[in-house]
Order: structure tokens, then sequence, then C-alpha cells
């Protein structure tokens, strides 16, 4: 393995023995041409905001995690690269559902459950997902919804993504005193539910499959991983649809998919090409951290016992530790960033046990030593600036608010983002400016009459058609799109 592999995002990785290849007013308007973004609040293990009553039937959460995120990046950018979408460079969503599914909605935004990862032994079957959707938006395939409950689901998200997160965004637009971004955390947004799942007409699955594995080959990958998918569809398809999960109740007849694709695949050049070595390690690592998120700390411990040395175990461990016991985990985090000093995520955790364990005073320099390591990830940068705030130190405040915006810039999908530099504008005494960014958080998070009245108040102490008033004034004047109702 080279050095340059090695030293990849900062990571050592151990050497351990070959991995096996087997398996969302004029201002507004111009925004919403710009910018579309998907409607969430809350995060893992803080105070979560829920959507409004009439957006979280169904209930349905997301999850922001620095360190899942940058991994599917780096599974999907070769495949968006020679598919010819990386202009546009579809956002990958993550959803809080361990079931194995993946969809698209449209040409900008993949949705991926974090089962699929959670099932994956192999970066190669991630990939196959990512590869299979892409083929779908590169195809610019019509997909039709399963049902009218679904469809209803699909456009009360849809019609979150097109309203509240470009209303904020939008407002973001405007000037640099928007805020949003997005820490660590499993974000509850609008309700596309579990039956939201998009079936496609069985040519355009087909064609999908078929692109898939066009994009493997261009970027020099194995097929085997895409395989692996359509046999474990096809195993589930055995059992009834009470049992069967979504992902293969949305694809059908995946054993046909899997014998018209296996000899195809065969012939590839790199069929037996084996996972990059580095990702597979990274894979391993998000898989362990998102199984110890999303389980008891006791289910956790008995998945990874004290016995099992590997880096993937002591990192669910220090997770479940933090879960358990707060900042008295300190000391178990400490441990693994002793073994990886220059992992980001390690100090993001140690300074989130600090956090929430009531001391955001000693979160700061974990924070601001995962930032310094990766200068560019936003989600450090909201950690770091509600550390900033929590300290109730006020020189630290114009830091906090700067970082936000910046956080904010990048990413305006966060409701905590928003709410921090409301407190930072209130400590300030920017009463108007503290109304302002609450009444965005609100937005994102889908509440929009709380909203509305935030943004009103602030206009009265805002200069008539500055623009944070005229921001202001885009969420007063916002109306929210008509959902589709249930049957």
């Amino acid at each position: 393995m080279s050095k340059t592999q090695q030293d990849r995002d900062g990571l050592k990785v151990p050497k351990t023995e070959p991995v096996s290849t087997q398996p969302f007013s004029k201002v507004l308007v111009r925004t919403l041409k710009k910018t579309v973004t998907l409607a969430c609040a809350g995060a893992l293990l803080l105070p979560i905001t829920h959507m409004p009553a009439n957006a979280q039937k169904g209930g349905i959460s997301l999850v922001r995690d620095a360190e899942t995120e940058a991994l599917l990046r780096d599974y999907a950018s070769p495949i968006f690269r020679v598919a010819g979408v990386a202009s546009t460079q579809p956002q990958i969503i993550l959803v809080n559902d361990k079931s194995f599914n993946a969809f698209v909605p449209d040409s900008r935004r993949m949705f991926i459950n974090i089962g699929v990862i959670m099932e994956a032994e192999t970066p190669g079957e991630v990939i196959g997902v990512i590869a299979h959707e892409t083929g779908h938006i590169a195809g610019k395939h019509l997909v039709r919804l399963r049902a009218a409950a679904a469809n209803a689901q699909i456009m009360s998200v849809i019609g979150l993504v097109l309203g509240a997160g470009a209303a904020a965004a939008g407002a973001a637009a405007g000037s640099s005193q928007a805020a949003s971004g997005g820490a660590a955390a499993a974000l509850g947004a609008g309700a596309i539910g579990q039956k939201s799942l998009l079936s496609y007409q069985r040519g355009e699955e087909a064609a999908a499959d078929r692109a898939a594995l066009k994009y493997l080959n261009a970027t020099g990958q194995s097929g085997r991983g895409l395989l692996a998918n359509f046999k474990r569809m096809s195993e589930q398809q055995m059992f009834s649809r009470k049992f069967a999960d979504p992902y293969a109740q949305s694809h059908p007849m995946a054993q046909e998919r899997y014998n018209g694709l296996l000899t195809q695949a065969q012939k590839s050049k790199y069929f037996n090409t084996p996972d990059d070595y580095v990702l597979q390690y990274r894979h391993d690592m998000v898989k362990a951290k998102l199984y110890a998120y999303t389980s008891h700390p006791s289910a956790t411990l008995r998945k990874f016992p004290r016995r099992d040395k590997s880096p993937q175990a002591q990192y669910a461990r220090a997770i479940a530790a933090m879960k358990s016991r707060g900042k008295s985990a300190v000391k178990e985090i400490d441990g693994l960033i002793q073994s990886q000093p220059n992992n980001p995520y390690y100090y993001e955790l140690k300074g989130q046990a600090l956090l929430e364990g009531g001391d955001p005073k000693r979160a700061i320099a974990p924070f601001r030593k995962a930032l310094a390591i990766k200068p560019n990830e936003t989600q450090f940068m909201v950690w770091l600036g509600y550390a900033l705030v929590g300290s109730n130190n006020k020189t630290y405040l114009p830091e906090a608010e700067k970082l936000l915006k910046r956080a904010i810039q990048r990413d305006p999908n966060s409701g905590i983002a928003y709410s921090q530099l409301a407190i930072a504008h209130g400590r300030q005494g920017e009463r108007a400016e503290a109304d302002l960014a609450t009444a965005k958080g609100l937005m994102v998070q889908g509440n929009f009459d709380a909203a509305k009245r935030y943004a009103a108040r602030a206009q009265q102490s805002l200069k008539r058609g500055s623009p944070t008033w005229l921001q202001a004034d885009d969420i007063v004047a916002y109306k929210a799109p008509k959902l589709a109702k249930r049957r």
C-alpha cells in the first residue's frame, strides 16, 4: 500500500490481513432556482427538534455525520464522473433506517439508508447501489410511486425541500448572516415514511443495472458488489412480503436481474479486482460507528466484546461509552486518539462527549483540532461554534458567529447552526439578528408559522429595505406548498 493511500484523510491504516472481495418575493424565487436543500432538524444525542405535526406523519429521520458523508462522496465521485453527472454533483442524503434501501426522486438527490452501509460487507456493495441509482439519474428515468400513500409522503418531503429549505437558504444567499450547517447527527425531517419507496419500470431497472456495470468497469472496479446486492435481494424475496426488505420489494425479480448481469460482469477484466484497502478500512469503521450510534450500548458491547481489539471494535465501544457515560468516556476516546493522532473523527467524538457531558469549554480544544485537520468540514465548524457559544464566554462569541455563518454558506441544512447563531447574536445584544436566525432555523425545521412570527418581530427592528429586512420579509411572505393528503 502506498504512502498516499496510508495518509488519505489523515488516517494511518493499521496493517491487517488482505480483505475479501465478496460483497432537497424575489429573493426567494431567485434562490429556488439555485438551491434545493433538505429540510432537517436536531442532532444525534443532542436535543432533537421534530417537524410540525402536519409534516412528520410517517416519521423519517435523516442522518448527518461528517465521516460517513465523506466516505460516500469518495465512493460516488468516480461513478458520477464517468456517468456525466459530476457537474450537478447529486447530493447523497442518509436516511436513519436500517433496511437495505436507496432511491432517487430527481437528478439532484440520492437517498441511501444507513442499512445499506450496515449490511454491506465491502465498499463494492455500496458503490454498486450508488452506481445503480446513478444509472437512473443519468438515464433521466421517469419514476412512478408505489402507492397513493407513498405519493403523499414523498411529495411532503419534496415540498419541504423546495419550500422551507430554499426559503432559509434563500435568506442565506442574500446575506452572510444566514445560518445553518450540520453536526454529526440524526436529523428529524419531513414525511417520506417507510413506504415511500420509488418503483421503476422494468425497462428502466434493466437499463440502470447495465449502466451500473458500465460505470464500474469504466472506473476499474469489480461488479461483484453489485451482484452481491442482487443475491441478497433474491434471498429476501423468497420470504413473504411481510418480512421482505423494502428495497427488494421496490426492485422486483432480483434473481432474474442477477442472472442477467452475472455473465456480463464476469467478462470484465476488473471482475476479480479487490476493493481498495483504505476504502475497506474506512467502510468497516463507519459501519461500526453507525451500529454503535443506532444501538443500545449493551448491544454494542455484545457485538464488539472487549476481547475484540480491532480498530472498529474499539471505535464502537468508545461511542457506546460516550452514550452511556458521557464525558467519563474521554479516557477511552483518548486511547483512540493516541493510536491515530491525525484522525479528525476521534477528536470530534471527544468533543461531543465533553459537550454532551456538560463541559462545552473543554470541548472547544478537540473540536478545534478536528477542524484544523479538516478545515473545510462544515459539521466541525458547527460543533466548534456550538461549544464556543455553550462555554458562556462572551469573548468567544464573535468567533462562534463567524464559524456558524461560514458553515451556513457551505451547508444550509442544520437547525442546530441557526439556533446557536441566534444565541450568539442574542448574547451580543443583537436581538433582531437573533430573531432572524431563529426564524431561518424554524423554516429549515418546517415550522413555518413560528418562523413567520420571529421574522415579523425581526422586521420591526431592522432597516426597511436592508438585506436582512428583505430576508425576514421573504419568510413572512412564504407560502407553504399544499401537500397531497394521505388516503
